[in-house]
Parts: C-alpha cells; sequence; structure tokens
C-alpha cells in the first residue's frame, strides 16, 4: 500500500456487500476525484449486480477482467457455476492461472466461449503463457470431402468455427440441429443449431450459424434437420464482423437427437 501511495493510488477496501453502494463510492469519488477506478470485486457477489449499478457521474465500465485458478477451476464450476457464469458473462478477458499441461484446457475454453464469445482466454502456468492448447486434433476429419460432426462434437466444432471460420472456407460440413428463424434473415436464410447449458437448466442459448437454402421457407422453426452445407467466410451484419456463413447443399427433416443440449468436453 505504501507503494501504491508513491504512485498516486489510493486503496478503500469495502467489506460487507451491504455497503458497496451508489452512495459509497459517490463519497468515494468526491474524496478522491479519481483519474480512474480498479474495482478488485469479491467472486462471492454477483458481478449483474454490480453492472446494474448506478454509478458516480463520469463512471463506466470500460473493461472486465476474470482470473481463475486452474487447480480448483472445476471444484467451483461443480458447485457454484452459476456464479462463475455470472462472473464471464460479460468479461472482456478470462485468464486461467496456475495451469498444467495436463488439465483439460481446450474444455474450459469451450466452457467459456458459450457464455461469452466475445472474451478473451488466456492460459498461464508458472512461466508464462501456454499458447498451443489446441495442439491435439479435432475428433473429425478435416480432410474427408464432408465433414461429418457427430452430436457430441457439435460444440466442439461451432467454437472452432467461431475462432477459426478460416479452417472451414470451402470446406463441406454434415451435422443434425434444430430450425431458427430469427426475423429480418431473409426468406433463403435460417439458423441450424443446438441448445447450450450456460450456468443451468433454465440458462440456456442457441448455437448455430446462418444458413441459406432453397428449402429455408418451408422449414418449421424447431424441426430437426440433417445439413450438409458448404462453409463461407463472410462479413455480416449478424456477426458484427466476419464470419462462418453456410450453404446448404441439402437440408431434410429428420428424427430429434436424443441428447438435445450441446455440451463441451
Amino acid at each position: 500500500i505504501r507503494k501504491l501511495s508513491r504512485d498516486n493510488t489510493v486503496v478503500e477496501v469495502i467489506a460487507d456487500k451491504e455497503d458497496f453502494t451508489p452512495q459509497k463510492l459517490a463519497t468515494l469519488d468526491m474524496l478522491h476525484k479519481p483519474d480512474r477506478v480498479l474495482v478488485e470485486y469479491n467472486g462471492m457477489w454477483l458481478v449483474s449486480d454490480f453492472e446494474k449499478m448506478e454509478l458516480p457521474k463520469g463512471w463506466s465500465i470500460e473493461q472486465e477482467i476474470t482470473i481463475a485458478d486452474a487447480r480448483t477451476y472445476q471444484v467451483y464450476i461443480n458447485n457454484m457455476k452459476s456464479l462463475f457464469m455470472d462472473m464471464v458473462r460479460n468479461a472482456d478477458l478470462v485468464i486461467f492461472n496456475r495451469c498444467l499441461k495436463s488439465d483439460p484446457l481446450p474444455s474450459y475454453r469451450r466452457g467459456i466461449k458459450v457464455a461469452n464469445q466475445r472474451a478473451e482466454v488466456v492460459f498461464e502456468d508458472e512461466k508464462g503463457e501456454i499458447s498451443d492448447i489446441f495442439s491435439d486434433e479435432m475428433p473429425f476429419d478435416m480432410d474427408a470431402p464432408v465433414i461429418d460432426i457427430l452430436p457430441e462434437d457439435y460444440g466442439i466444432w461451432f467454437v472452432d468455427a467461431m475462432d477459426n471460420p478460416d479452417h472451414y472456407d470451402g470446406k463441406t460440413v454434415r451435422f443434425t440441429a434444430r430450425v431458427m428463424k430469427p426475423r429480418g434473415l431473409g426468406r433463403k436464410f435460417f439458423i441450424p443449431g443446438r441448445t447450450a447449458m450456460t450456468c443451468c437448466a433454465d440458462d440456456t442459448t442457441f448455437l448455430g450459424y446462418l444458413c441459406k437454402s432453397d428449402n429455408a421457407p418451408s422449414l418449421k422453426p424447431g424441426s430437426w434437420v440433417s445439413v450438409t452445407a458448404r462453409g463461407q467466410v463472410e462479413e455480416r451484419r449478424e456477426y458484427k464482423g466476419k464470419g462462418l456463413v453456410l450453404y446448404a447443399d441439402e437440408v431434410n427433416e429428420c428424427e430429434p437427437l436424443r441428447e438435445e443440449m450441446v455440451y463441451f468436453n
């Protein structure tokens, strides 16, 4: 703290959540007149409560960083998943420290991405950042004329296509999904996708990519289809940038999957 004071930095500790109020922050703002504020938020408090809080005039949330200890992450997720997902839902950066190469780091990353697709996820061990966590091969044949995505591998494919859309540019994929038809897509577009659970059964998100098909107008929302489509990387307003767009060769109705939910193991 002495060193911080030499750098014109003041530390204020608020131990109880009841004391972390707009009035308290306004008082600190008048007292210190800060240029910038760094909040080390209590990991047992809901970040969403802070995000909804009325902040002092001139304050705004510029960046959210979540730091997780890889040694205890799995226990934390198993017991307090909803609390952790609340931390990462709007995070700009998620850092896993104290990692081991034997940890299932790709699985950790996919779990974060389903809750927050725009978050940057970084892994660190005692030597610094780990960069080659995806050295293992995909569970499907990337060189096949048609890349068959098994139902249990859909989540892995979705995240890989989100991070590396160029891997599927010009490639043909085949998978089973449900039909979603949001307004404003255009009559020949739909979204084939699957549902993933972010923290609990009541908190889910739909994962899918834009797909163009002549059959789209006749597809019923919620129906199950087998899709064979060629991928193409395009700039789309729906993606707010570049992303994978599917151009269907075949879209056929099929039986529902026994397990609808997507997992990232």
